[in-house]
């Protein structure tokens, strides 16, 4: 929904703050990109947004998405996933590197970043490749990548196998100032195609043990103790992964980690067939491990939601368990997911769910927590905490459609996404409620 008010105002939403709950329901007025103290007369053209029920909070960060571009166009571009963000609810993404070819000189970042600011429709960080070509054999150079604005340092989707060669880089990017963010994996799980354990005898699929996880997590805790470098463990899927991290921060380790909304809502017993849409590395693990990693998000273990966006075309995934590529698409339904999931069901407080997609990602990426403040950007999104709603992939604004939710009943969703001051997007059924007045 385009915008070319000048002024929005809000009115009616309930404020929410992560991680400290209810602020009333003050109007919000935005101009010139910026919250602003509501003028005692409104300028011609406002925008009028009426959200009574609702809720307002700052615009939530993924930490961790694919946009497929450069070399995989087909299934996402910068336009497209940025789109698909704004419509889940996201003023922000990272980028991660491994598109074709990866990020792993300043020259890439440079392009990728260009290109962002001219097609994306919200917010987006980029890392940069800890290894050329994620060989896991040579470093990249990080301190031009650093300088060229990346974020971080990843190899996602592999894992340097070397630990000297992966202590150097950590300690390069320690003197950058700059987080190592690992994908912590020991090769020999690449063979598997779904968690290692009852279900994969029984569908006679090769498995993924959960010791390839933990392993390597445990190896990267004793590599990030020596150096003093932030490290980042994506996409946690195991009972043990959490239970590491948990004992690393509290011996003062600078470690954190992400949860993705599938690992939180799905287990191993939901793969009841050899369907590719369940086929995600890290696999669905157990039970066990989808409750340990449930609790290490209420308990703050785990400190952040991310979605790990990876589309694939839907050509990709008709290609059967073996040669299906790895990968769910995640922007689209993430609210609704992690809120029915962690607050309806588990009986988290809002709020502490809220600090998940936006203190969490915050304090991870090392970027100023946004607020509803006077003076602050306007990135803001309204959520709809009672909206029932059925997953439906033939309406998703991402090019793909690779989602183990189809069909699921979610609570919870955006209906209005600000950036930078404008309107981002709107969901259809609460287009009545926003009006522009002369």
């Amino acid at each position: 929904m385009a915008n070319t008010a000048k002024a929005i105002l809000i009115t009616g939403a309930q404020r929410f703050l992560p991680g400290k709950g209810g602020a009333g329901d003050e109007p919000l007025f935005i101009a010139g990109g910026r919250v602003h103290p509501i003028p005692a007369h409104l300028p011609p053209g406002v925008t009028v947004v009426e959200a009574s029920g609702l809720v307002i909070v700052p615009a939530l960060l993924d930490l961790h998405v694919h946009l497929r571009e450069p070399g995989m166009e087909q299934a996402e571009t910068i336009a497209s996933g940025t789109r698909a963000a704004v419509a889940g609810g996201f003023g922000a993404v990272v980028a991660m590197p491994n598109t074709d070819p990866p990020v792993d000189s300043p020259r890439m970042l440079e392009m990728m970043r260009h290109r962002a600011e001219r097609e994306a429709a919200t917010g987006v960080f980029f890392t940069g490749c800890l290894t050329l070509g994620r060989e896991g054999k040579t470093p990249t150079r990080l301190e031009q990548l650093a300088r060229c604005g990346a974020v971080a340092f990843t190899d996602d989707g592999r894992t340097v196998q070397d630990d000297g060669l992966m202590e150097e880089i950590m300690l390069r990017a320690k003197g950058l100032g700059l987080p190592v963010w690992d994908h912590a994996e020991k090769e020999d799980g690449h063979g598997g195609m779904v968690h290692e354990g009852e279900v994969s005898r029984r569908l006679g699929l090769p498995g993924i043990p959960r010791e390839v996880e933990t392993e390597m997590v445990a190896r990267r805790i004793e590599l990030c103790r020596r150096t003093g470098c932030r490290l980042h463990i994506q996409h946690v899927s195991t009972a043990e992964g959490v239970k590491l991290i948990e004992e690393a921060r509290r011996g003062g380790v600078p470690v954190s980690g992400e949860v993705t909304p599938h690992h939180l809502a799905l287990c191993e017993d939901d793969v009841t067939e050899p369907d590719p849409r369940f086929k995600m590395n890290p696999p669905l693990r157990s039970r066990r491990d989808r409750d340990a990693l449930r609790r290490g998000v209420r308990e703050g273990v785990i400190q952040a939601f991310a979605t790990d966006h990876a589309p694939h075309t839907v050509v990709s995934k008709a290609r059967g368990m073996d040669a299906a590529p790895f990968g769910v698409v995640g922007l689209e339904t993430a609210v609704g997911v992690t809120y029915t999931v962690m607050v309806v069901e588990e009986g988290m407080p809002v709020a502490d769910w809220l600090s998940r997609w936006i203190s969490g990602p915050s304090g991870i990426l090392g970027v100023a927590e946004p607020r509803l403040a006077v003076g602050e950007d306007a990135d803001v999104v309204v959520l709809d905490l009672e909206n029932e709603w059925v997953v439906d992939s033939a309406r998703f604004l991402s090019r793909s459609r690779n989602t183990p939710f189809e069909g699921r009943r979610l609570v919870g969703r955006a209906v209005l996404c600000i950036h930078h001051g404008r309107i981002a997007w709107c969901e259809d059924g609460f287009r009545h409620r926003v009006r522009s007045y002369a």
